[in-house]
């Protein structure tokens, strides 16, 4: 294993060697977090019925605990997501000296306020979730201490150098492996330097981590999005009583986002949303089968969320909007959808942001539908917890889905009838490929099965149960 150093950019002046004890650190193996292998397999089914709660948003619930963390006083934060993403947020604020207690549905965060967080005693090890992994590099930085994160196999994989970019030109420094990969030490500083910084590319996580980080900076620090990404971060930083300016960037669909910086944030009570992307999966498998009746109660639906919903209607599903409403600064309905007989369509690039998580399940909607849907501006997908496009293209492949995979698209050939199925499909420890394809097993014509469900618990626990008690026959294999 090589390791990297990130010393602060030259326009700050270059900061010292990193401490022996974060190169140790960083050249012994990472540790491995991964459970058990659970083999599931999904058999074909004649429809779906009833009626079912969609778990807690994942986005939402992340930042509940982070902003109640930040936040003087107590947050009481109701339908949190309590899946294993979640859970390590939670145990990592812990750490850093939030008071965090669960009853029931109902969890309390009592904060260290801004800047407040101290140095953790140990690695935080962040599982699978990469929201945490970001978010939290944003926290950690503005704090003069040095911290320490790794997770899975699959988190270790994935890209850090975008958070690790724009906060090192704020001030902070950063160990990691080759690529800007985890583990990761954090050496942060209570001596910010705001920043205006433009994403390369679209990015909800990168922008919440430099906003976070912004809130323990002197001054203004700025994020402009080329495109506009979920807005969860600005919405509950205003909740929680920052200044916080969102102006749309002139000549384009982008935003320019401002955070000024040491508001005392003050505990406020949050009401968490069921998570879109969550619901989708029950959503889709009630399209493919024919006489499906269902209905997904309290389904967050913020625009720069919805963008599968807006596909499916496109594409014909009958997908209803029942009972619309605003929970905790969030619109919300329930979603009535029956079986459907589904058309190819194009899904444009600018769509990408508000539905990059549902590419996996829309795949398997378009192998059902009659004609090609063509997906455009996927490359973040590559960035997942796994390279989404080649892990759906490769489940596609085993179940006898025609497709073509480019770059940064896909293209399903659907005949408007049901694929053959009959296929094992590699999850590579993505969540959303083990739950995608167990859909497509309960509408193909054969059997389909995945090699692990166990990361389906860092999104969706309970997920078999739900899906069984409509219908579905999920088991293990």
């Amino acid at each position: 294993m090589s390791c990297v150093f990130h010393p602060v950019k030259t326009k700050f002046g270059h900061g010292r060697r990193a401490p022996r004890r974060i190169l140790a650190l960083l050249r012994e193996p990472a540790l491995s977090t991964s459970a058990a292998p659970v083999k599931l397999i999904a058999h074909p089914i004649k429809r779906l019925e009833g009626r079912v709660r969609a778990p807690g948003d994942k986005s939402v619930s992340h930042r509940a605990l982070m902003f109640g963390a930040l936040a003087l006083g107590e947050t009481v934060v109701s339908g949190l997501l309590q899946g294993e993403d979640v859970l390590r947020t939670a145990a990592a604020l812990r750490a850093l000296g939030a008071q965090i207690s669960r009853d029931g549905d109902v969890w309390r965060v009592r904060g260290f306020g801004v800047g407040g967080g101290r140095e953790p005693d140990d690695v935080l090890d962040l599982g699978n979730s990469g929201t945490s992994a970001r978010l939290l590099s944003g926290i950690l930085a503005s704090h003069p201490f040095t911290s320490f994160m790794t997770g899975d196999g699959s988190l270790r994989r994935r890209p850090m150098q975008r958070v690790i970019e724009p906060l090192s030109r704020m001030g902070a420094r950063f160990q990691s492996r080759e690529g800007g990969r985890m583990p990761l030490a954090v050496i942060g500083t209570d001596e910010m330097v705001p920043i205006e910084y433009t994403l390369p590319v679209a990015s909800a996580q990168v922008k919440s981590s430099i906003l976070l980080a912004g809130l323990n900076t002197a001054g203004d620090t700025t994020v402009i999005e080329p495109q506009a990404t979920r807005d969860h971060t600005e919405r509950m930083l205003r909740h929680f009583g920052a200044e916080v300016r969102v102006e749309p960037v002139e000549g384009g669909p982008g935003k320019r986002i401002t955070v000024v910086g040491w508001p005392e944030l003050k505990a406020r009570d949050i009401i968490v949303p069921g998570d879109p992307s969550s619901a989708a999966f029950a959503v889709v498998a009630a399209c493919l089968r024919p006489g499906s009746d269902v209905m997904v109660e309290n389904v967050g639906l913020n625009p720069l969320r919805a963008g599968l919903y807006t596909t499916l209607k496109e594409m014909g599903a009958n997908l209803l909007f029942k009972n619309e409403r605003e929970l905790g600064g969030e619109p919300v309905a329930d979603l009535h959808v029956k079986g459907s007989k589904l058309k190819g369509i194009v899904v444009p690039a600018e769509r990408a942001p508000s539905m990059i998580d549902e590419y996996p399940i829309l795949a398997v909607a378009a192998a059902f539908a009659e004609g090609t849907t063509h997906m455009h501006g996927l490359a973040e997908l590559r960035a997942k917890e796994s390279d989404r496009l080649s892990s759906v293209a490769a489940g596609l492949a085993a179940n006898g889905v025609k497709h073509e995979m480019g770059t940064d698209s896909l293209a399903v050939h659907g005949t408007g009838a049901a694929p053959a199925g009959g296929g094992l499909v590699t999850t590579h420890l993505d969540h959303r490929i083990a739950m995608s394809f167990l859909v497509l097993g309960l509408a193909a014509r054969a059997p389909v099965a995945i090699d692990d469900g166990a990361p389906i618990d860092t999104s969706f626990p309970g997920f078999v149960a739900l899906m069984n008690g409509l219908g579905a026959k999920i088991e293990a294999a």
